[in-house]
């Protein structure tokens, strides 16, 4: 029986889940967590690397500030997207305001960008703002 490691995007604790149970919608052993969130998941300089790195599912990530209009305008999409695609992709978005070092990292020159990552490594990106089909298209072209 295979296992997956998924991160508790609560308490960072990684987790061993046997594959056959990821529909199951499996929980934290600390804290009780759900390790499969149906909404984003906040990363920020300190967690981005821990949560990236060591999460056996592929992660998106939606690179944003607070003052750009295609974000927000992006942000409800890219929420909605994430239930549609769990169990196959986790969800975070990053404050490139906040997360100053996480952007220069990651080469940001314009928001929203979407980064699709697999075990610590970009695979993809898209910059510009999506639509919910958009999203879960190019998301599933990925995986």
């Amino acid at each position: 029986m295979s296992k997956f490691h998924a991160v508790c995007p609560k308490c960072w604790t990684i987790n061993a889940v046997h594959a056959d149970k990821i529909q199951d919608n499996p929980v934290c052993a600390k804290c009780k967590t759900s390790l499969l969130p149906t909404s984003p998941i906040s990363l920020t300089d300190d967690s981005f690397m821990r949560f990236s790195s060591r999460s056996s599912l592929p992660l998106v990530v939606d690179f944003w500030a607070p003052w750009c209009g295609p974000c927000k305008m992006m942000g409800p999409a890219f929420a909605s997207a994430a239930p549609l695609l769990h169990g196959r992709a986790l969800f975070a978005k990053v404050d490139t305001q906040a997360n100053q070092g996480l952007a220069e990292r990651f080469h940001i020159q314009s928001i929203p960008t979407l980064v699709f990552m697999h075990q610590g490594q970009e695979k993809a990106r898209q910059a510009g703002a999506m639509s919910l089909e958009q999203i879960r298209h190019w998301v599933e072209q990925q995986l």
